[in-house]
Order: C-alpha cells, then sequence, then structure tokens
C-alpha cells in the first residue's frame, strides 16, 4: 500500500461551494492525484465565522504580513472589518496542518486568506501576499499556490 502524504488544501479547489461567492475554484488535476495525496481541505473564512456566501473582502494597509502584524485589516466591500474572523480562520488553518502531520499547503490563488499573490492588498508592487498563507510560512510549512485550471505540481513534492 502506498503511503499518501497529508496536504492542506484550500476547499474551494477540491470543488466545495465555500468561495466568497458560494461557488468553488474545483482544480480537476488534484483530484486526478489522490492516489498520492490525503487532502486536508480547508476554508479559512468560513473557519473564521465567516458566512457564505459572504461580501468580499480586500485588505487595507499591506498583506497577510501586515495583518498578522496588526498593522493591516480586512474590510469587506460594505465596509465591515473582518480582521479577526480572518486571523482566527488562518489561525484554525495551521492547527489542523499540525494536527494532520502536513508540511505541504496548496492554496488557491489571488485569495485575500491563501493567495500568495493576491490583487485584493495595498501593496506598491499591485499584489502581495494573504493572511493565512503568511501565517503557514511563517510556521515553517511550504506552500504552493494553485488556481482553478493550473496543474497539479506532482514533481518533486513527494
Amino acid at each position: 500500500m502506498t503511503h499518501k502524504v497529508p496536504v492542506l488544501i484550500s476547499a474551494c479547489l477540491l470543488g466545495i461551494r465555500c468561495r466568497y461567492d458560494q461557488d468553488h475554484a474545483l482544480n480537476q488535476s488534484l483530484l486526478d492525484h489522490f492516489d498520492h495525496i490525503q487532502p486536508v481541505p480547508v476554508c479559512p473564512e468560513q473557519l473564521g465565522g465567516l458566512p457564505t456566501p459572504r461580501p468580499p473582502a480586500d485588505i487595507k494597509g499591506g498583506d497577510g504580513r501586515d495583518v498578522l502584524e496588526g498593522r493591516g485589516r480586512l474590510i469587506t466591500c460594505e465596509g465591515q472589518d473582518v480582521t479577526e474572523q480572518f486571523l482566527r480562520g488562518a489561525r484554525e488553518a495551521v492547527r489542523i496542518a499540525e494536527l494532520s502531520g502536513v508540511r505541504l499547503a496548496l492554496m488557491k490563488d489571488k485569495s485575500p486568506s491563501c493567495g500568495l499573490n493576491t490583487p485584493h492588498c495595498d501593496k506598491p508592487e499591485g499584489h502581495g501576499i494573504g493572511v493565512t498563507a503568511a501565517l503557514l510560512i511563517s510556521r515553517g510549512f511550504h506552500v504552493i499556490e494553485l488556481a482553478k485550471g493550473s496543474q497539479f505540481p506532482k514533481a518533486g513534492l513527494f
């Protein structure tokens, strides 16, 4: 029997309708590799207590690293501050990763939670890291960003 590696995965990439707009971002190539991985699905925004659907949020005052350091805030398009929910969700995602023996996280691109290069932030470069991705990296996890249609980067990961 082949040992499956536990991998933290943004739940929306697995076809779970947890995105802010109650849609998913199914990445079919992930499903095609379940013989090698044990998926550990998470949605940090739901874990933080936000509903689905929910208003989209942007990071104001920097990116996810700035939020973790108390300089940035997450504000919805309706003006609601949801920073605490994003932080709670990031901490819970890390806790799940630690409890599951995860070392690798495959996270949804462009997300203010999961993205490595999210446009939903205030950075001069026009993009920055999401809150959960920043916390995972700070705790030593290897994070790879995936888009809905991108290929699962299996080579060299296992």
